[in-house]
């Protein structure tokens, strides 16, 4: 295990992190605010790749492709919101989990009829190709320093709307106490509707940043979003701060974890032995962590106040 492989897959599980978060944060925002389990917040991942390679299509320009989309993405979320998701609010769990999971069946069908089963790819700007020298011998892309920075840059931003503006005070209070909130004057409905358009820029906002690296392909939110609701109960429903901390230690844990599970597993099992186990138990970390955290506190690392 040389120091250089481990600073670049230290790298990369944080922009895994990152990328978690930014969806996470909208999921977490959604679920703690409405009370609403959202399974579609993937496929508002996946737009948001799609619409910016059909974008950078038309203008040619990554900047405009990256506005383009994010304004897409909120329109969408906010149109999805109205026409399906504002008739399920206050029915049972179970009705959100069946009618988001048939938004996933749709939208994954209307993405290939629109776009085609083939995988589509989004090109990094040009200014922001190539890799820069972290260290003597260590070499990284620019565009997964720039998710990085990105990802960071909208947790401060994402912090501060939250503890320090008056829509953040409502939001919070929305999440604690959405009658009173109501009794108050406050047109809770226009905030469901804001937090919700909010969450799916957010996502699309991910799937954005991450298209110059994936494939953009049909059901490419799907796995992600089984990591987002992992980040959510690990960091705590409703708590932005939590689904940041749970989100970098997550893709710490899974970059890790893969990259070095077989090589730790060596140092007590023969070498075939540790190439059986290895990837089956990398696979499972994350798991494992959210047990754990669960066992120790059952409301996350740090639970929104007042639930």
């Amino acid at each position: 295990m040389s120091t250089t492989l481990l600073v670049v897959q230290v790298l990369n599980g944080l922009q895994l992190g990152v990328l978690l978060f930014l969806i996470a944060a909208g999921l977490t925002l959604v679920f703690g605010v409405m009370d609403f389990i959202n399974l579609a917040h993937g496929v508002q991942y996946m737009l948001g790749a799609y619409l910016a390679v059909m974008f950078y299509g038309l203008t040619g320009s990554f900047v405009a492709a990256l506005l383009l989309a994010l304004a897409a993405a909120l329109v969408f979320g906010l149109l999805l919101e109205a026409v399906v998701f504002r008739h399920l609010y206050g029915r049972d769990h179970l009705d959100h989990v069946i009618a988001t999971f048939g938004i996933i069946l749709f939208l994954n069908s209307a993405v290939k009829y629109v776009w085609g089963a083939a995988p589509l790819s989004l090109p990094v700007p040009e200014v922001l190709t190539g890799s820069v020298a972290l260290a003597p011998g260590l070499l990284y892309p620019v565009w997964r320093l720039v998710i990085i920075g990105s990802g960071i840059a909208v947790a401060v931003l994402l912090w501060g709307l939250v503890s320090f503006t008056r829509v953040g005070m409502l939001v919070r209070a929305g999440a604690t106490n959405p009658e009173m909130v109501s009794a108050l004057g406050v047109d809770i409905r226009r905030l469901f509707t804001l937090v919700f358009g909010f969450g799916a820029m957010l996502a699309g906002f991910a799937g954005i940043m991450i298209a110059p690296i994936l494939s953009v392909e049909p059901g490419m939110g799907d796995t992600i979003l089984i990591l987002a609701f992992v980040v959510i109960v690990i960091g705590g429903i409703g708590s932005i701060r939590g689904a940041f901390v749970a989100a970098l230690l997550i893709g710490l844990v899974d970059t890790l974890g893969r990259s070095f599970a077989v090589d730790i597993l060596r140092l007590f099992l023969s070498s075939s032995t540790a190439r059986t186990v290895g990837p089956a138990l990398a696979s499972m970390l994350i798991y494992l962590l959210m047990a754990v955290v669960l066992y120790v506190r059952p409301t996350g690392l740090f639970p929104a106040k007042g639930r």
